[in-house]
């Protein structure tokens, strides 16, 4: 049987080059070719591992990303301050008053007097009530042709009512409650400034008028705001969720207030109502 040959020893490298010129660049590139080969499957393996711990690493890192704007968004909503608009306290219903019903008094009536009228017409015409009766028949039932009929009632033309008149408060109508528009926290496009970012600080820094008292007293800081960008573009309700001084968060909600209109946002290509953060910083000139 041959003996089996190892290709990549020194060996079969003599073997071949036997007889020939060894000097030539050929027979030192071949018996160099099997540790050029392993440092190749060691980089190789070297550079999977590197790869490997780079992805790692980066998903480690995206996740902390995460958790920490997660838990940023917890803080800002644990001192969520409202100053824009206050529940309003729903106004007392107007109590209906009825006055008592003054006692109706019975209805007085006049007596009348029926007279019976004759009036010549065939037999077969006449109805049994008006027939002319006989004297017996008058005596029975008390009547006579021409005779007056009273019906109960009073001569007295003098009688009057007074009627009292009922004070009625009429409860108001209801209005139909207004359904609020959904606003949405995150959509594929957000609102847009005017010009972008840079517009935007720009118009804060040349609108803001720094509050006197917090001057004064040296107060500073970054107060962050919220406000709505309807899907018309314009500011709507604004709030402050992180607080520094009363003084700059008035400030900034003034400010945030008069905000040209946005590029309002976009979720699924139909224009929506978006929450917008905004941080708005009070430096004093002069201060590091």
């Amino acid at each position: 049987m041959a003996k089996e040959v190892d290709l990549s020893s020194r060996e079969w490298c003599d073997l071949v080059f036997e007889g020939k010129n060894k000097d030539f660049g050929a027979y030192v590139i071949r018996t160099d070719s099997t540790k050029r080969h392993n440092k190749a499957v060691i980089y190789t393996i070297i550079g999977a591992i590197v790869f490997a711990a780079l992805a790692w690493g980066l998903a480690q890192a995206n996740k902390y990303l995460e958790e920490r704007r997660l838990a940023a968004m917890a803080e800002q909503e644990e001192v969520l301050i409202d100053m824009s608009q206050e529940e309003e306290a729903p106004e007392p219903e107007q109590e209906r008053l009825e006055q008592p019903k003054p006692e109706v008094l019975p209805e007085e009536v006049l007596k009348s007097v029926k007279v019976t009228e004759l009036q010549i017409v065939e037999d077969d015409k006449v109805k049994k009530e008006d027939e002319i009766k006989t004297q017996d028949e008058l005596k029975e039932t008390e009547t006579a042709f021409g005779q007056k009929d009273n019906e109960k009632g009073t001569e007295d033309r003098n009688v009057t009512r007074t009627l009292k008149e009922e004070v009625v408060v009429e409860k108001p109508v209801e209005k139909p409650k207004e359904v609020k528009e959904e606003v949405f926290r995150s959509v594929e496009q957000m609102p847009q400034f005017p010009g972008g970012e840079a517009a935007l600080m720009k118009f804060l820094q040349s609108h803001i008028n720094y509050p006197p008292m917090a001057a004064e007293n040296n107060v500073q800081g970054k107060v962050v705001v919220q406000f709505v960008v309807d899907k018309t573009g314009r500011v709507g309700e604004v709030k402050v969720v992180r607080s520094v001084d009363k003084d700059l968060d008035r400030e900034a909600v003034r400010v945030c207030k008069s905000l040209p209109k946005f590029t309002p946002g976009r979720q699924n290509g139909q224009a929506v109502s978006v929450w917008y953060t905004l941080p708005v910083t009070f430096k004093l000139q002069g201060t590091n």
